[in-house]
């Protein structure tokens, strides 16, 4: 390639970074604005500090785990003067890119375990999933690693198909959360002495849906620069991702009654759904996968906050984890040419390999979350969770000079 070309290349990967990266900020208010007021702070704190450990856990770690490639050499090396590196430093940029998706992962999570996590623990469980659970999967499904998506392809007629991460990133990120949050259990107040659940509504409905903005704004950086190149960019990505966000917006709507929260998370469910499939599927089928993604939200919402008595405060297991096997199951399906998408998959493939990412993730959360429990212990005190993780943790609240007043 030319020095032009591969320039190109890197600032259009560059951009998608900077645009994921974003998305963090997404993470941070859309908690922020579901959470009570004393638990703010502490949501913006966890998000960023999670978005520095997972860089570094990735750099030195989790991207050598997943595609056997260590920045531990020269910079003239990584600039692409050694071998595995390509040329102007795009390796590079692409290593920033998949950051954005790895540190995903306990962003994720922070939005189930809210308002009653020690910091510390989650700090940790953060480097674990970063530097070892969630690379081993990507590299499984991104990389071939270990020879499971040639099995599934073998077996089933076509590899496990996930462009932009329905599987990688979502599902894996919900159901580590579902494990986190069931070993943690429920909020204090959550369900009274007979099981039933109390309300705690969200402290800024704004704040919330600039979190949902923000996220679908950053979410075509997501998909669409997943591609690694500009050679490789489509414009279908794109109308792809914006039908399923609108199917889940309508759905949500219509399913949630209105409710402001279900709307907002309903854009997120359909782009969720969307990711894997994003890139071979038709926007007629995108807009019906979205929309059953935003259907899918609101009653997995309900039933797992009022049936199961599952305290996820974001709803993060319906949203990511469920809506994301969705998504990688309807890929293989709406894909298929006979439904309008470019072929090429297997709804065998996509169930299996789905399959096998829920069940790693769900395995894998039990096992880091169950091991911190034993060791460091997960919950705040009973006395910090009545005070808030704002002034328990961080020692200041969202509004610091208002309370001097009290």
């Amino acid at each position: 390639m030319s020095a032009a070309g591969v320039g190109g290349d890197v600032f259009f990967v560059l951009v998608g970074a900077i645009l994921v990266f974003a998305m963090h900020g997404g993470f941070a208010f859309l908690e922020v604005g579901t959470v009570r007021q004393k638990n703010q702070v502490n949501a913006l704190v966890k998000i960023l500090v999670d978005f520095a450990l997972s860089t570094v856990t990735y750099f030195f770690v989790g991207y050598a785990v997943a595609y056997g490639t260590t920045f531990l050499v020269n910079a003239a090396a990584l600039s692409g003067g050694g071998e595995g590196f390509e040329l102007q430093g795009l390796t590079l940029v692409k290593f920033f890119f998949l950051t954005t998706f790895a540190a995903a992962i306990p962003a994720i999570i922070s939005g189930g375990i809210a308002e009653r996590m020690k910091f510390w623990p989650q700090c940790l469980a953060t480097v674990v999933l970063v530097g070892i659970v969630y690379p081993l999967f990507e590299g499984v499904v991104w990389n071939g690693n270990f020879g499971i998506q040639a099995w599934i392809e073998a077996s089933f007629g076509a590899p496990f198909h996930d462009f932009a991460g329905s599987v990688v990133v979502h599902a894996v990120g919900g159901w580590i959360a579902l494990a986190a949050v069931l070993l943690l259990g429920p909020r204090i107040g959550r369900y009274d002495r007979n099981g039933r659940p109390v309300g705690i509504p969200p402290s800024s409905l704004p704040w919330l849906a600039m979190g949902s903005w923000m996220l679908c704004v950053g979410w075509f950086g997501f998909n669409v620069m997943t591609a690694g190149s500009l050679e490789g960019a489509s414009g279908l990505v794109a109308i792809n991702s914006l039908m399923a966000m609108a199917g889940g917006i309508l759905a949500a709507l219509v399913v949630g009654k209105n409710d402001p929260g279900f709307v907002h998370n309903g854009a997120l469910a359909g782009l969720v759904a969307v990711c894997a499939g994003s890139d071979i599927m038709h926007p007629a089928g995108c807009l019906i996968v979205g929309g059953i993604a935003g259907g899918i939200f609101v009653i997995g919402f309900e039933i797992c906050q009022n049936k199961l008595k599952v305290d996820d405060v974001l709803g993060v297991w319906p949203l990511h984890g469920i809506c994301g096997a969705w998504g990688g199951i309807a890929a293989g399906f709406f894909g298929l040419e006979a439904l309008g998408g470019l072929g090429g998959v297997s709804p065998l493939a996509q169930i299996a390999g789905t399959l096998i990412g829920a069940v790693y993730a769900l395995g894998a959360g039990f096992a880091v979350y169950g091991v911190l429990k034993v060791v460091t212990g997960l919950r705040l005190t009973a006395e910090e969770e009545h005070l808030g993780a704002d002034l328990s943790i961080h020692k200041i609240s969202a509004n610091p000079e208002s309370d001097l007043g009290r």
